[in-house]
């Protein structure tokens, strides 16, 4: 077998449930962990998976070896919703939202996505670009190795190209795999405010068109919820992109049942995100479809929602449940993928196997990406990070720290002092 690199002495190697789709059900809970493991990769690829002395023997004489002192090696993160192209922070809207005023009200005063899309706009490339790198740098190093970003506080055709255009820089910059998510669908600009329809027809006539064209984004997403695009809104934009060969996601019941699951049901789109006002009677429509339910309890936390997602059911219906950070400047300014782990166990009842699944393997199907990421199995890209921790299961209950010793893409070294 030839080897490039040899990773070994590994105390807790979590390669993950067998397969290359999501994990639903129970399988949901399966990190198939073993201990006195190693891993071998050859050209960024996971050669072998399993027991260190198997691994020894079938290695032969690698290029180079690490021993990671009987540390933890997890899949590198895979976080399936974010925002961080922005400008600007919002502290000050935190600080009205702790004093009681709700995020629906701050936006309808102008600030929320509002705020956001006006400093997008006064912002330069080069200025955006280092906001997103420096946003990038702390999520890589808190284990992230493949992350979705958005467009969406553009809001008009020429900065939603810009956007996306910043976001494709990005990609051929940056060691993180990033992932091109249009969302020109995040709010009605405020211009457009007496012409509901007029935007709508900007989206899907003179938007993405282009998008498809020049190939700036994977997928298509839009913010269908109460006071920004209604289910017939939705359905229209996310229909025109699909025809335009993008696949589909969509914000969905954040605040409420306001029909963005069910919608979400009936186009079959590749993930719902949100689902905190989801009722139980949408699950079965979900898992049948297939869908996958990108949880976003940093959220539900930072917003102080008094409902959470379903997950428990959506488990036991067999949907297959992912978690992500939603990074973004106004609802949940985190990059950290261990604290979403840790919320899903404490908020929404996850093991502890059901969260690091849901933030790997799940978020790779999120993202059409789980035959290739996520695992660390026979095949699959070598996206990996080394925990100074014994066991996975601290991982969740020791929050609030980083654990991280090193990340790994393609079996290359991108984050982390070098072993020696």
């Amino acid at each position: 077998m030839n080897v490039d690199l040899l990773v070994t002495n590994i105390g807790d190697l979590c390669r993950m449930g067998e397969g290359t789709g999501p994990q639903r059900g129970p399988e949901q809970g399966d990190v198939s962990s073993i201990q006195d493991a190693a891993l071998a990769i050859h050209d960024g690829t996971v050669r072998f998976a399993g027991p260190r002395a198997e691994g020894l023997a079938a290695a032969g004489t690698p290029a180079r070896v690490i021993d990671v002192g009987g540390r933890t090696v997890l899949p590198g993160w895979v976080d399936a919703h974010t925002h961080l192209l922005f400008a600007g922070t919002r502290e000050d809207e935190f600080a009205l939202r702790v004093a009681g005023v709700g995020y629906e009200e701050i936006a309808a005063q102008g600030g929320g996505i509002h705020s956001s899309v006006r400093r997008f706009r006064e912002t330069g490339d080069d200025a955006l670009l280092a906001s997103a790198g420096r946003n990038l740098d702390l999520a890589l190093s808190l284990g992230t190795t493949t992350i979705e970003v958005k467009s969406g506080y553009g809001l008009s055709t020429p900065e939603e190209l810009r956007a996306l255009r910043l976001i494709k820089t990005l990609q051929a910059t940056h060691a993180v795999d990033i992932v091109p998510t249009f969302l020109g669908a995040h709010e009605i600009p405020s211009e457009w405010r007496d012409n509901r329809a007029g935007y709508v027809r900007a989206i899907t006539h003179d938007m993405l068109p282009v998008i498809a064209r020049e190939h700036l984004a994977e997928y298509c997403d839009v913010f269908c919820e109460r006071g920004v695009f209604t289910p017939d809104e939705s359905r229209n934009i996310l229909e025109t992109a699909q025809s335009l060969g993008l696949k589909l996601k969509i914000h969905a019941d954040e605040f409420g049942d306001t029909g963005g699951g069910r919608l979400a049901a009936s186009l079959g789109v590749t993930s719902a995100d949100h689902l905190h006002g989801s009722e139980k009677d949408l699950i079965p429509a979900l898992a049948q479809a297939g869908v996958v339910a990108v949880l976003l309890p940093g959220t539900a936390f930072f917003l102080g929602l008094s409902r959470q997602a379903p997950a428990r059911a959506m488990i036991d219906a067999g949907v297959p449940v992912a978690v992500a950070t939603d990074l973004n400047p106004g609802s949940s300014m985190s990059q950290s993928m261990p604290l979403m782990t840790t919320l899903a166990c404490v908020n929404l009842r996850l093991s502890p196997e059901e969260a690091l699944v849901a933030g790997t393997v799940n978020g790779a199907a999120a993202l059409d990406r789980a035959e290739r990421v996520g695992r660390l199995r026979p095949g699959f890209r070598a996206d990996f990070q080394v925990l100074d921790l014994p066991s996975h299961r601290l991982l969740p209950y020791h929050y609030g720290v980083s654990h991280v010793r090193a990340v790994f893409r393609a079996g290359r070294q991108v984050w982390g002092p070098e072993f020696s």
